[in-house]
């Protein structure tokens, strides 16, 4: 019996007969409907249990429309006949990390992003963590790329002037039984690379976290974990990459791909037609519907959606470092089971959680799910309770059914590159896998021209200054240079007008309020903006000409 017959018949017996399976591409292809969104997922997995190379998955449920997507509200022919050496569809870390790296070379390269700023997606949502590396299994994509990318973050983070701290995780246990977990958490930490990780007992978790619970017996402790801000990086690296040449449209979005025998002749958007001798499909969660108007899809992305509750600063000396509690069956998830962070910004934040959904950009918070998170969560450390929540997030990963990830170049289009499926660590492995997938490009374009690496790259970027982190002497020292570091816009961080306008003058300028924020921090206080949200917007109005009414929160886009 040849394995699509195989898993015809175990899909066919535990989700519907009604769905046709077959092979395209050298992946598996569902077709047909399902009764629930649970058990399209449930197919998925079955077929992704097999040598195919990915799962493609067309199977839809009446009554759901998971193919919507936002859309730019721009239309103009600003790119039109654009000609380039490299194009890079998406701007999120990955896509940022890749511009930044191919930056170094004698190239022209162009980013774009569907949204008004990079990183609005998954780069923006997520907990921050540059995970160790021990999570992930043996012999992975994942396992390679976030023990490489841990282990170079510290370095770019300092050359980009990005927040950055090694905090170390503890994995605790509540039950001597689950010795044997530890067990295998060592021996995964041995198999992929990750340097320091050891058993730990109650006495010396506790010397470092004071307020964990009395019945914890022990654990193991990941001393490479770290934490930064990943919205503040994604900038970071976009920025980088602007100051050495590269090319960012934002508010973008691809319309249509044009092949000629079996290579991408032209890239069609909303802001006219692209030449590129190289794409590169870095599009997170639309990295399959790139891939399908390149006629190259072998891999469908499921949206899994994860809540997280953010705590307010004046907890931050409860905890220093990342705790949880796991089990056996969490160990072994497709997601490590949440916890409790301390970020590089020093808030405490809980979860995230991880369920499937069909909408890739539903960011929409749960009440139920964040009841769970909370109750989970909260009790790793004495004296965190509801009264410090500030806020409530979600974010989606973008997972395929192999639960790893692309980086590849494509098997049947001779210039396109995959940057695919990067779900978590996708975050650690950034720097990594932008490494490779570079190399990967520049070995194709050698083909046909010469590649040059660059005598003058600038390796480092100044960033915005914090003054809410300077001594009082120093921060006195910008203020009387410029009177506007005097002038406090976000009471709750400390945030300044000096500082909200650098952010509008920046490289990649700011523009809407929630991208002042991600780049000041300016509204993520206690009060979440009360104060500071119509300063900020009256700053843009100031400085850029725009009328009041025209300058948005998050961005132009529309369903």
């Amino acid at each position: 019996m040849n394995e699509i017959k195989k898993i015809s018949n175990k899909i066919h017996k535990r989700v519907s007969k009604d769905i046709e399976i077959t092979e395209r591409l050298g992946a598996v292809r569902l077709e047909g409907n399902a009764d629930s969104w649970d058990n399209v997922i449930l197919a998925g997995k079955i077929a992704a249990k097999s040598s195919y190379r990915g799962v493609i998955n067309n199977l839809s449920v009446d009554g759901i429309n998971h193919k919507k997507e936002r859309m730019p509200a721009i239309c103009d022919n600003k790119l039109d006949g654009t000609s380039i050496d490299i194009l890079i569809i998406g701007g999120g870390i990955i896509g940022c990390s890749i511009a930044r790296e191919l930056s170094k070379y004698d190239l022209k390269t162009l980013l774009i992003d569907k949204e008004s700023d990079l990183g609005l997606h998954q780069s923006s949502r997520n907990d921050g963590m540059v995970h160790p590396g021990v999570m992930p299994k043996a012999g992975t994509k994942k396992a390679y790329y976030n023990v490489r990318g841990n282990e170079m973050f510290q370095n770019i983070a300092n050359d980009l002037n990005v927040p950055y701290k090694t905090i170390g995780t503890y994995v605790m246990f509540e039950n001597k039984l689950y010795d044997l977990l530890g067990r295998s958490l060592l021996k995964k930490a041995e198999k992929n690379n990750v340097k320091g990780v050891r058993h730990v007992t109650y006495k010396q978790i506790k010397a470092d976290e004071e307020n964990i619970p009395d019945n914890i017996v022990g654990g193991i402790y990941m001393p490479t974990t770290g934490v930064c801000p990943p919205y503040e990086m994604t900038i970071a690296m976009g920025e980088s990459a602007v100051i050495n040449g590269v090319q960012i449209s934002l508010s973008t979005m691809v319309t249509k791909i044009e092949r000629e025998k079996n290579a991408v002749k032209s890239v069609h958007t909303n802001r006219g037609t692209i030449f590129p001798k190289i794409v590169i499909n870095a599009a997170g969660l639309f990295s399959d519907k790139i891939a399908e108007l390149a006629g190259d899809r072998f891999f469908t992305i499921h949206p899994r959606k994860g809540q997280v509750v953010l705590l307010d600063k004046e907890k931050a000396g409860y905890l220093n470092s990342v705790v949880s509690i796991v089990n056996i069956k969490s160990a072994f998830a497709n997601t490590k089971g949440g916890g409790l962070v301390k970020t590089a910004d020093g808030n405490i934040l809980v979860g995230p959680s991880a369920y499937e959904q069909p909408y890739k950009e539903d960011y929409s918070t749960n009440k139920d799910d964040i009841e769970r998170v909370l109750n989970k969560n909260l009790q790793y450390i004495k004296g965190l309770n509801r009264r410090d929540i500030i806020t409530y997030l979600a974010g989606t990963r973008a997972a395929t059914y192999k639960e790893d990830f692309i980086v590849e170049a494509s098997q049947h289009v001779n210039n396109l590159v995959y940057a695919a499926g990067i779900q978590s660590p996708g975050y650690a492995s950034a720097p990594a896998i932008a490494k490779d997938i570079t190399q990967i490009a520049i070995d194709k374009l050698e083909k046909s021209i010469k590649v040059s690496k660059k005598e003058n790259f600038i390796k480092t970027r100044r960033g915005i200054v914090r003054l809410a982190e300077l001594s009082d002497a120093i921060r006195n020292e910008y203020i009387q240079k410029n009177k506007n570091y005097g002038e406090i816009i976000c009471r709750c961080e400390q945030i300044s007008k000096g500082e909200v306008l650098d952010a509008i003058n920046s490289p990649i300028p700011a523009l809407t309020v929630d991208a002042i924020k991600r780049r000041t921090r300016s509204g993520m206080g206690r009060c979440q903006g009360g104060f500071c949200k119509p300063l900020i917007a009256k700053l843009i109005k100031e400085e850029t000409g725009h009328d009041l009414d025209s300058i948005l929160l998050k961005g132009g886009a529309e369903l």
